[in-house]
């Protein structure tokens, strides 16, 4: 079996109705907006702490993502809202007054350096850009050697800026991240091609997708640009590490180590078939990889939406984006028909939420705003997987 089927839902029989994913792209704008506090940000849902816990920052679940999103939705046209430039330097004295974590991290998407990147987008002369420098070029060697909390992460802020600006020092940057990551995506002679070793508190693990292992680390490097070698190496782990059963194929959470009590069976954007689309379908065009992730995007539609919800790393919104990559891949419409569906599904999953909970999900990458961005893709028909193809 390539994925478990109560992690897993019936498809919703509604069609898809662009006025209907308008609809939704405002009321939910219109929420977060109506929720925000200049003195605590967005409250908590529940599922992230519940009430009296601080409120969070960061680009992933935090203020920073969901300012994002509101940002970038008003400026496609998408959404109206405020004007957030205002809040560049609070949300910097946010974060570093009390992290999401334990302590500052110097993080793309769980810490300081995804908060800057926000700031810096807002207002350019919100932050001091030497010191985001300081952070991405620290943060090199991260042993994590995954996109969360490593270098994988970090570095797409030096390119982002660099695309803004042109400034060669932040090219510089990211290449000196690219050179030491290809320095450490070693040949696994037992699987068969080369991969990174996490360490991740204290697990030592050869992960794959795009949340924590290989398609991630490779989609940051390939990002900047044709790279020939990263190209290879990336195409061969995904032919070595696909598992197929008949016209189906997902990709394992881990190639030889897991790290303790993990299931190996997913599919969701930071692990399994999604997450290996999104993340290489734009750069791999061999046949043979092409044939694969057609196959992984025919099994997100046979496991069918997420029961977990509606958001992008581990919810209906995040698999969608594998269907908008690969309809960008081919052309065929048939995938954004599916994505399409899916963004449907969304739509009532949150409805569902709010009924549960009597309020929005604040976060870009686990909650609505993120869903929000994925519809807005759907209309436009669209692939750019927000903060990592674009910013």
């Amino acid at each position: 079996m390539l994925f478990d089927p109560t992690r897993h839902v019936a498809l919703t029989e509604t069609r898809w109705d662009e006025a209907q994913a308008r609809a939704a792209i405002e009321a939910i704008t219109r929420e977060v907006d109506a929720s925000f506090d200049d003195r605590t940000l967005w409250p908590r849902h529940p599922m992230d702490g519940g009430p009296g816990a601080a409120p969070l920052k960061s680009l992933y679940f935090g203020a920073a993502g969901v300012i994002w999103a509101q940002t970038y939705l008003a400026e496609r046209g998408a959404a109206k809202t405020r004007s957030w430039a205002s809040l560049a330097g609070p949300l910097v004295e946010h974060y570093r007054a009390a992290p999401d974590t334990e302590s500052t991290l110097p993080s793309y998407w769980l810490g300081e350096v995804g908060v800057l990147l926000t700031a810096w987008r807002l207002d350019r002369g919100a932050i001091d850009l030497d010191s985001l420098y300081r952070l991405i070029e620290g943060n090199i060697d991260n042993p994590a050697n995954e996109a969360l909390l490593g270098a994988p992460g970090t570095m797409l802020a030096a390119l982002f800026i660099h695309e803004a600006t042109g400034q060669v020092r932040w090219r510089e940057l990211f290449d000196a991240n690219v050179a030491a990551l290809m320095a450490r995506w070693t040949r696994r002679e037992r699987v068969g091609c080369s991969l990174w070793t996490q360490d991740l508190y204290g697990d030592l693990s050869d992960q794959i997708g795009a949340g924590h292992g290989m398609a991630g680390n490779a989609f940051a490097i390939l990002r900047g640009g044709p790279n020939a070698e990263a190209r290879q190496r990336a195409a061969e782990a995904l032919r070595a590490t696909a598992l197929e059963s008949g016209a189906l194929v997902n990709w394992p959470q881990y190639a030889i180590t897991p790290r303790p009590g993990r299931t190996d069976r997913l599919v969701q954007w930071c692990h399994g078939a999604p997450g290996m689309i999104t993340a290489l379908s734009d750069a791999i065009d061999d046949d043979e990889s092409d044939r694969l992730l057609r196959a992984g995007g025919e099994l997100i539609w046979a496991a069918g939406p997420l029961a977990k919800g509606a958001g992008l790393c581990h919810g209906t919104a995040g698999n969608g984006y594998a269907f908008l990559k690969l309809f960008r891949r081919t052309g065929d419409e048939r995938w954004l028909d599916r994505a399409r569906c899916f963004a449907m599904h969304a739509i009532e999953q949150s409805a569902q939420l709010v009924a549960q909970y009597g309020r929005r999900r604040f976060s870009l990458w686990t909650g609505d705003p993120g869903v929000a961005v994925y519809l807005h893709t759907c209309i436009a028909g669209e692939a750019d997987v927000p903060t990592l193809d674009v910013f």
